[in-house]
């Protein structure tokens, strides 16, 4: 088992497409087993910790067969892949028959191989769990109706949507609480005692085989989301929350095993105290794209020890990618900003090289597009720069950015720091379309010790001089250009010279 640093960086492989793509480089059949050990260090260069490979496990043919009939999500295919046939639908990776890796990518001897590689590189593996739901076609729908959601005839007469009669019990269809249900999948009862020691048992086997999970949709699971999905359906909460009870009977055999939800609607603090290691800060792409560098600010106030267990991140496989999204010079300085946040890191495979097409997950095969080489030697000197520092091992600080009454450019600056055993490191970047000027205000009382200090860029040549009394009486000034950045190394310069 490969230990995780404590702040992880997570690379995201879509396997079947990875997959595909590497069989049709080499001209043979290709499963995780039979990958080229060059194509195991494109996906693991330096700087990344872990790679998560999505969507490894046995995919429902049930759910594949209603995904084919689906007239909105054929739209969808054929919008990203438009010459889609049916033999590239797959079907969905989280519309899952069996926790068995799927025998097309290579069975679990393929990804037995697969965390060999990863592990002789140093590197993790990461796979999925779906907590809220099964296939249809899942053994546990025939052998254990006690696990799900439960409904009867009545039901399925006056909502056939809802409900699936599986010939042995009627089962309510998968939903959360804001949305439809889902067609293709069936619905678990979180509150069952006999589903919770089921989950415990499943993800103490998959354990075996990765160094972290992936919970899809977590909060789903807890308890007052949970009742408030399906009221008396399933009757009073249970007394115990539904991951804390998991989680501590898993760790029991797999004490270093990560957890990380995908969690919304601003739980992520709540799962945190139910077990999670790490949640995904979909509140921090949000203002991102979205917002303010004042409302991106006011999101990083937050506890640091908090922030250390978010993951951050720009795209995955739910998200547009962000070469859509974000114009190239703001992607950039976005991508520079989570770098060096505290908390785990999420990159996806096709970020680095400008994929544009969010393709998706139902399907195995994407469209060629031209990659963009510039912005891959970005993001891979980027990674490699920050690991390289040794920054992350130190403790973070946002920091302020004073302006002037004449120019409030500088609100528009994202400052902080880290200060550790590796050193002390400062990071600032312009969240705008126009330059932006400031003063920043350093924590480092020992800037008064050596006359001056170097500045060095981590991420280049630069070098920059600089008077400790002047860095600590005034700040450091800094003037950007539009979604520029600074990402700098303090170091102790020349003594004064009598």
């Amino acid at each position: 088992m490969t230990a995780l640093p404590a702040q992880p960086v997570v690379y995201e492989v879509n396997t079947r497409v990875w997959l595909r793509e590497i069989a049709l480089r080499t001209g043979r059949p290709t499963g995780l087993g039979d990958v080229p050990k060059d194509v195991w260090d494109e996906i693991t260069p330096s700087g990344v910790d872990a790679v998560w490979l999505m969507g490894v496990w046995e995919r429902s043919p049930q759910g594949r067969a209603i995904a084919l009939e689906n007239p909105q999500l054929r739209t969808a295919f054929s919008t990203a892949v438009p010459d889609a046939s049916d033999e590239d639908i797959a079907g969905s990776p989280y519309c899952i028959r069996r926790y068995e890796v799927d025998a097309a990518l290579g069975g679990a001897a393929g990804l037995v191989t697969a965390r060999t590689e990863l592990d002789r590189r140093g590197v993790g593996l990461l796979l999925d769990y779906v907590p809220n739901h099964v296939a249809p076609d899942s053994p546990w729908a025939g052998e254990h109706p006690e696990y799900f959601v439960r409904g009867d005839t009545e039901d399925l007469r006056r909502d056939p949507a809802g409900f699936l009669d599986t010939g042995r019990a009627v089962l309510a269809r998968g939903r959360d609480p804001f949305f439809p249900p889902w067609p293709d999948v069936v619905q678990l009862n979180a509150f069952a005692p006999e589903l919770r020691r089921a989950t415990a048992h499943l993800l103490g086997h998959i354990g075996r085989f990765c160094d972290g999970l992936r919970c899809d949709m977590a909060m789903l699971l807890m308890n007052d989301v949970f009742a408030r999905t399906w009221g008396e359906r399933v009757g009073p909460a249970p007394a115990e929350d539904f991951w804390p009870e998991v989680v501590s009977e898993v760790r029991r055999e797999h004490p270093r095993l990560i957890f990380a939800a995908e969690a919304y609607w601003d739980l992520e603090w709540a799962l945190q105290q139910q077990g999670f290691d790490f949640c995904y800060d979909k509140r921090l792409y949000d203002r991102l794209l979205n917002e303010s560098p004042e409302a991106v600010r006011g999101h990083l106030r937050a506890d640091e020890e908090y922030q250390r267990r978010l993951v951050r991140f720009l795209e995955n496989h739910d998200e547009p990618r962000a070469a859509r999204t974000l114009d190239p010079a703001k992607e950039r300085a976005a991508a520079t900003l989570i770098a060096t946040l505290p908390g785990a890191t999420l990159w996806h495979e096709g970020q680095f090289t400008g994929r544009r097409v969010h393709l998706p997950v139902f399907l195995d095969r994407r469209p060629e597009e031209p990659a963009d080489a510039p912005l891959r030697s970005f993001h891979e000197r980027l990674l490699s720069s920050v690991h390289g520092s040794g920054m992350r091992t130190g403790r973070w600080q946002l920091l302020d950015c004073e302006g002037w009454s004449d120019n409030a450019s500088g609100r528009d600056l994202i400052a902080s720091c880290w200060t550790g055993p590796a050193g002390r490191f400062l990071t600032v970047v312009n969240l705008s379309a126009h330059p932006a000027q400031a003063r920043v205000r350093l924590p480092w009382t020992e800037l008064l010790g050596p006359d001056t200090w170097e500045l060095l860029d981590v991420l280049g040549s630069g070098r920059y001089e600089r008077r400790g009394a002047d860095l600590l009486e005034s700040g450091l000034y800094v003037d950007l250009p539009p979604w520029g950045s600074h990402v700098l190394s303090v170091v102790s310069g020349s003594p004064a010279v009598s």
